[in-house]
């Protein structure tokens, strides 16, 4: 699968999980490497390219969390 579906997909989990739930790294890893046959590696290195883009940001609440960024 091409990496910018990957990251597609990590978006899309955040942004329906934006307000109920709060999701961890390894939530992400987990849920879409279960969900869509994705190797944990190929995940993780789409993550790190979303989080380094701005498009996700790391918060700190007591534990490591993937957020959208605030407006």
């Amino acid at each position: 699968m091409e990496k910018e579906e990957v990251k597609k997909i990590i978006y899309d989990l955040v942004e329906a999980s934006t307000g109920k739930k709060k999701l961890k790294q390894s939530d992400i890893l987990k849920k879409v490497s279960a969900d869509h046959g994705i190797e944990k590696d190929e995940v993780k290195a789409a993550l790190r390219d979303l989080v380094d883009a701005g498009t996700l940001i790391f918060t700190y609440f007591g534990g490591s969390f993937i957020e959208i960024p605030p407006k």
